[in-house]
């Protein structure tokens, strides 16, 4: 699986990552073994995390930026996370039919994955799933998020700059992207500025640029952009690769790794506590002292630990 996607072989990249979104037991060992051998050919890319309010265009977007860079010969890769429902677990998976012209350019890759639940607004193995796409020779990156919140802060800890898409004329400008991204955002997209929405968006990023350099005391480039015109794209890309020149990407990417770390431990406990035949002979208990009342669920959790812990 690993040479042919070596070869560019998308079915296989494919193929690849539905192993490491795999939750059985065997697919997770050999998922294990195929990003530990991936593993020599990653770090490679450009690494870019797209985020803004519900309907900013962020598909719009990186398909007009992502075929223009595809278009110019690199390899663009993009991993569009689409939200699961919490009832059926099942997901729209509608980036790849809003991106028709960039999943079928010959250099691209398009990858919708459900988010499974997962707080953050990427999918649990997104980050695996970026990993694979390097190690296939994808130079560019992109991660497309849910939405916005202080939990989608987690795409910062995977990517190399984070781009956040907004739209001038709103009404919630300043309320549609959330205090916890403008403290970690690198670039400002003000999208969909043209028309008769072009003063707006000039008015937009005049407010952007004052309330970024208040809050975090410099300037953070903000760049008016349409998909439609194709207008501002360029600027934006540079924008992207200034400010990833500019940082310490070693070290940058370094604490990155020592933060999943502990997030992927934190989902290897869980899968582990889950699965313990001792703590599901204990659970039946606990759930029905739930039930009665003579057990609050914080008392249940630290009783399945302790079982588990032994």
């Amino acid at each position: 699986m690993l040479a042919a996607l070596r070869g560019g072989d998308r079915g296989a990249l494919a193929r690849a990552i539905t192993l490491v979104e795999s939750e059985r037991d065997d697919d997770r060992d050999r998922a294990i073994e195929l990003l530990e051998r991936a593993h020599e050919h990653t770090g490679g890319s450009i690494r870019v995390g797209v985020s803004g309010p519900p309907g900013a265009g962020k598909s719009s977007f990186i398909e007009a930026l992502g075929s223009r860079l595809a278009d110019s010969g690199m390899r663009v890769a993009v991993l569009a996370v689409d939200p699961s429902s919490p009832i059926s677990g099942g997901s729209i998976l509608g980036d790849k039919t809003r991106m028709v012209r960039l999943s079928r350019h010959e250099r691209a890759f398009v990858r919708p994955s459900p988010t499974g639940g997962t707080l953050g607004g990427v999918a649990a193995k997104t980050r695996e799933a970026l990993l694979l796409c390097e190690a296939a020779g994808y130079e560019v990156v992109f991660v497309e998020t849910v939405g916005v919140g202080q939990s989608e802060l987690v795409v910062a800890d995977m990517v190399d700059v984070t781009l956040a898409l907004i739209v001038g004329g709103s009404g919630d400008e300043l309320q549609g992207i959330k205090r916890g991204l403008l403290e970690v955002v690198d670039v400002v997209g003000v999208h969909k500025a043209d028309g008769d929405r072009l003063e707006l968006a000039k008015r937009a990023r005049a407010d952007y640029r004052s309330a970024l350099r208040l809050m975090r005391g410099k300037e953070i480039p903000v760049v008016m952009c349409s998909s439609v015109e194709g207008t501002g794209l360029d600027e934006v890309w540079d924008a992207v690769r200034a400010e990833r020149d500019a940082r310490d990407l070693d070290a940058h990417r370094r604490d990155q790794a020592q933060r999943w770390m502990w997030r992927i431990v934190e989902v290897e406990l869980h899968w582990a506590l889950r699965k313990d035949a001792q703590v599901a002979a204990r659970l039946v208990g606990v759930r029905a002292a739930i039930d009665d009342g003579s057990m609050s669920a914080s008392a249940a959790a630290r009783e399945l630990v302790k079982t588990f812990l032994g």
